[in-house]
């Protein structure tokens, strides 16, 4: 499947490799907008793993940002939408087969700490499986055995890192535990993950980057702050309808971080 894919975006989109992936998550897709390239709907592609929730947008854009070849999907699917943690291996393989040797993932997360509001970002330096599921299940080879040690990237992690900065745009890095979703986490599970060493939560990423590293790309991710961690502000109430609104402001930031870190590059 993924080599049948593989061609039908070469026909449309040319053979030159993508310098970059990138994986838009909840509220982020507008971004997918800003590459000057060519549009591949996700219903184009047969087999693709369909992005069914509302502030993604369901399309691959590969072309150039800031002269930089780019491969955008806007959008991604869920654990919580199919019951398969290993559904976004078909465009990672793509994005494999297209040349690509580094990943950034985005997502929308909720915060743990005082210091990172919803608004902000937050760089993955670790993460948490707290949802237990993990992508390689059934893979029949000893490869399945990936190091996690270094999941996210340093030297992706120092580009962006330096980009925030001449940008003059806090960039904490954090931990991110993975909840299945698609319920919001409880107050109890939120100070579980607190007590575990999570810094963010959310319902995404962590599959792809294991699936990432399991392909041999570079991969690192970066969450924009939606929310608190549920009980963690008293009258705030959590809901998807708060994390497409509250995403365009964190999403302005990474734009400007992106393009620096491409112009960088």
């Amino acid at each position: 499947m993924s080599d049948e894919l593989i061609e039908l975006i070469r026909a449309r989109a040319g053979d030159s490799a993508p310098r970059l992936g990138l994986v838009l998550g909840s509220g982020l897709g507008h971004l997918a907008n800003e590459v000057n390239g060519v549009e591949i709907p996700y219903s184009d592609m047969p087999g693709f793993p369909q992005a069914g929730v509302s502030g993604h947008n369901p399309k691959l854009v590969i072309g150039e940002l800031e002269g930089v070849r780019v491969a955008v999907f806007g959008g991604r699917a869920h654990y919580y939408e199919h019951g398969n943690p290993a559904e976004m291996r078909v465009p990672l393989e793509i994005l494999r087969g297209l040349g690509t040797q580094e990943l950034l993932l985005t997502n929308a997360a909720g915060s743990l700490r005082p210091d990172i509001m919803p608004g902000g970002l937050m760089m993955l330096s670790d993460h948490i499986n707290f949802a237990g599921h993990n992508p390689l299940i059934k893979e029949p080879s000893d490869t399945r055995f990936v190091p996690m040690t270094q999941a996210h990237d340093t030297t992706i992690r120092q580009g962006l890192a330096r980009a925030a900065a001449a940008e003059d745009i806090a960039l904490p890095e954090g931990v991110y535990c993975w909840f299945s979703g698609p319920s919001f986490e409880t107050p109890a599970e939120i100070r579980a993950a607190k007590i575990l060493g999570a810094d963010a939560v959310g319902m995404s990423t962590v599959p792809e980057v294991i699936l990432a590293r399991f392909l041999g790309l570079r991969v690192a991710a970066v969450s924009v702050i939606t929310n608190m961690g549920a009980g963690m502000k008293a009258d705030e109430q959590i809901s998807h309808a708060q994390t497409k609104a509250m995403a365009p402001l964190g999403a302005a930031k990474l734009e400007r971080i992106l393009r620096r870190y491409l112009r960088n590059l």
